[in-house]
């Protein structure tokens, strides 16, 4: 067993000697290694091992010394033999060298010379062409600055692309190209900087100049207005040519600041036609949109463009605050207006997307709201007709100017029909001075003519005709007074203002003619209407005024259907047409003259007021004075004076003034017979005061009015003569017994008048009772009294429980 084992270990060791001195030294470790991982004595016996292969190679090598050294020693020999021919050898070539080196140092200087020559000339070559690179780089960073310099700003981002795209990447590795590359950037912002500034005082300049731009584009748009008719006309013809334009554009493309008519030169044809390029520059707005679209910006700069613009219109559309004093204040806020809108305008159509149409309408929507609220507001302020028609005026050509953009202004004509009713507000304001200034100064006296050409003057100025005037010779007297050719005058003046407010708002002839009438329907029954109420409640117009005013007015009604003609001779409307508006001229003056005769029975009850309060009866007179009282008397001829005035009024009016002034005097007789502060009447003032009655009667029985029948005025004073009848005649059994009968002779006679008047009769009984009571007479009297007075009190009372 253990010589097995023995036999292993020796094979073992074996095999490691063959690996160590068949492997490389550097692989010898891990051989090694397994000698000390055999058995506790491998390495012991290794080495031994060892130490007997190490002697077996050694007697190897000896053996083979000693096979060659022989050889060794005859080479060594040979080898010494040679090594004085080697010295001999080595001093020849030492001096040939030496030779040779003498010989070539001028070659070698030479060499080096053309070698230092050729190194020059590729660094040379070299140089040219990177300076070939980078000359057009410096080059085209030379004209980068003289464009900044001559503010060439967009040619400048031009030469800034090409530098970044083209020109500095060959070169990018040198330091001069990395710092422009550096400054770049840098000179972009600048560049935005002054292009934004630049844009800056563009807005301030369009700011300074749209007051002139609009007033060039507002009056180029009236000169339109007032060509028209000849361009239509050449229109047709198919030549017309522009005569006015503004960014190169006529009204015809949206552009109405101008309008040209061919061939003909105006009375400003010599006249330079400002457009707006010529009063602002828009270079720096267009500078600025192409700077900002290069840099990739763009919707910064729109968005800026339009927030500036949005308040700077919200400045613009800010009135001042006394503009509604002058025309002058109207037409700079027009013209600022119009200014701003023309150069949105031009900016919509010059630039693509700065603005677009969609931005400009809600401009235009918000603007107009604007504009309506501050006109209606201001306009409010204006009392002058003058004024609100300048003002309506410049609304036209406004509205017409904006149009001519393409702006919608429907809005703002109808803003000119509510100006139109305040317009005719202040007409009416107006005419109602004018109208009581003619009131104030009329004599209310018939026109006197004392010549053919004076009474072709007034007919020129009124239209009358009256054939039994016309056959009378000068002088003669016209029935009107001098104020009613003056109203009718006027009421044409006013008809007249108030069309030229219809002029010019695209209406059609039956729209200004339904205007017209309605406005002079207003004139008529509202301010002369009111103006006449005014004159005829005026204390110091009497009754002759009075009559002569109800004499005008009829006249004025009969001249009304001249108002319809002449209105129909300005708009061409036949009044047949229709749901054409009629005058009210009829009732108007119809109903002023009921109210001057209202006030001329007012006046005259007054006046009998006046006389009757003149009166001062002895009502205890034992007897009458066998003539009619003083005051009556006047009262008579008075009124005979009055109802002769009253010739020329209708016969209708004068016959009611009569009636209602014997009414009025026979009731104020009876009132003061029935005065509850009259205690007593004696029989002598009962006669006194029927000899007062009885020229009443005779005065309506002289028909003072023509055209009563028969007894009809005496009819007035039946009341009071029934009542005298019965206490003169002292008939009271008649009374009693036919009280209640149609055919009774006192019918007219009241119980309880009958009643009071007897009991103030009564008590005058009673006070003379104590010089009477002897008389058998009075006795029987008194008793008579009291016996009526019972019967009187006796059907008052059945009359009040009837009722």
């Amino acid at each position: 067993m253990a010589e097995n084992e023995t036999l292993e270990c020796i094979t073992e060791h074996e095999r490691i000697l063959q690996e160590i001195e068949s492997t490389d030294t550097a692989c010898v470790g891990p051989t090694l290694r397994s000698v000390y991982d055999d058995q506790p004595n491998a390495h012991k016996r290794f080495m031994e091992k060892l130490d007997a292969r190490i002697r077996n190679h050694d007697r190897e090598i000896e053996k083979m010394c000693n096979f060659h050294h022989q050889g060794f020693v005859d080479a060594i020999t040979e080898l010494l033999k040679v090594r004085t021919d080697a010295e001999k050898l080595m001093g020849q070539v030492t001096d040939t060298n030496r030779r040779l080196q003498d010989a070539g140092k001028e070659v070698t200087a030479q060499t080096e010379e053309v070698i230092r020559c050729r190194i020059q000339q590729r660094n040379m070559a070299t140089t040219v062409e990177k300076l070939q690179l980078c000359i057009p780089v410096l080059e085209m960073y030379s004209k980068l600055k003289e464009q900044l310099e001559s503010k060439r700003y967009y040619a400048a981002l031009k030469t800034m692309e090409q530098l970044e795209n083209i020109y500095i990447p060959r070169v990018s590795q040198y330091r001069f190209c990395q710092i422009m590359a550096e400054n770049l950037p840098r000179l972009r912002e600048e560049i935005k900087e002054i292009s934004m500034s630049d844009l800056k005082d563009f807005l301030e300049s369009i700011r300074k100049h749209s007051d002139k731009i609009g007033e060039t584009a507002m009056r180029q748009a009236q000169q339109h207005r007032t060509f028209n008719s000849a361009v239509q006309k050449q229109a047709s013809l198919g030549d017309t040519k522009p005569l006015y334009s503004l960014n190169g554009r006529t009204p015809n493309q949206h552009n109405g600041l101008a309008l040209e008519e061919g061939g003909e030169e105006e009375e400003e044809g010599d006249e330079e036609v400002l457009t707006a390029q010529d009063l602002v520059d828009f270079s720096p707005v267009y500078r600025c949109l192409h700077i900002y679209t290069v840099l990739g910006d763009r919707e910064t700069f729109e968005n800026y463009y339009r927030k500036q613009r949005k308040k700077q219109a919200r400045l613009v559309l800010q009135p001042q605050a006394n503009m509604h004093e002058t025309v002058e204040g109207y037409r700079r806020y027009f013209n600022q207006i119009v200014g701003f809108f023309v150069v949105e305008d031009h900016i919509l159509h010059a630039t693509q997307g700065l603005v677009t149409r969609a931005f400009t309408d809600e401009l235009w929507n918000m603007a107009l709201s604007k504009i309506i609220a501050v006109l209606r507001t201001h306009s409010s302020y204006c009392n002058d007709p003058d004024l609100v028609l300048e003002l309506k005026n410049l609304i036209v050509i406004f509205a017409d100017t904006l149009q001519g953009y393409g702006f919608p202004v429907n809005r703002l004509f109808d803003l000119l029909f509510e100006i139109r009713d305040q317009y005719n507000e202040t007409l009416l304001k107006k005419w109602a001075v004018v109208f009581r200034e003619i009131f104030e100064q009329d004599n209310y006296s018939p026109i006197p003519v004392d010549t053919e050409e004076e009474y072709k003057y007034v007919l020129s100025r009124f239209p009358f005709h009256d054939p039994e005037i016309e056959k009378q010779q000068f002088p003669k007297k016209l029935p009107m007074s001098q104020s009613v050719p003056q109203i009718y005058t006027q009421v044409k003046e006013f008809i007249y203002a108030s069309l030229k407010f219809s002029e010019s708002l695209h209406r059609s002839s039956t729209e200004i003619d339904d205007m017209l009438r309605k406005s002079t329907n207003l004139l008529l029954t509202r301010t002369l209407s009111g103006c006449l109420q005014n004159l005829i409640k005026k204390p110091h117009i009497g009754l002759t005024e009075l009559v002569q005013i109800i004499i005008n007015t009829t006249h004025l009604e009969q001249a009304c259907k001249y108002l319809e003609d002449f209105i129909t001779n300005i708009t061409n409307v036949s009044p047949e047409t229709v749901h054409t508006t009629r005058l009210y001229g009829l009732s108007t003056f119809k109903d002023a003259r009921h109210a001057a005769e209202g006030e001329i029975y007012t006046k005259l009850n007054q006046k009998i007021d006046e006389f009757i309060q003149l009166a001062d009866y002895e009502w205890s007179m034992p007897e009458s004075d066998g003539r009619a009282s003083g005051y009556l008397m006047d009262l008579i001829n008075f009124l005979r004076s009055t109802f002769q005035v009253f010739t020329h009024l209708p016969g209708k009016v004068a016959q009611t003034a009569c009636m209602s002034a014997c009414k009025h005097l026979s009731t104020s007789l009876m009132q003061m017979l029935l005065d509850t502060e009259l205690k007593q009447i004696s029989m002598g003032a009962i006669q006194q005061f029927n000899l007062d009655v009885i020229q009443c009667e005779l005065f309506a029985s002289s028909e003072p009015v023509p055209g009563f029948q028969g007894d009809t005025l005496q009819l007035a004073f039946i009341d009071l003569r029934q009542l005298l009848d019965l206490f003169m005649v002292w008939d009271w059994s008649t009374y009693l017994a036919d009280y209640g009968q149609p055919t009774s002779k006192y019918l007219r006679v009241n119980p309880a008048t009958a009643l009071a008047l007897l009991e103030k009769m009564k008590d005058t009984s009673k006070k003379n009772n104590i010089f009477s009571q002897f008389r058998k007479n009075d006795r029987d009297k008194q008793k008579l009294i009291e016996t009526v007075v019972k019967q009187l009190r006796s059907l008052v009372n059945g009359m009040s429980q009837h009722s």
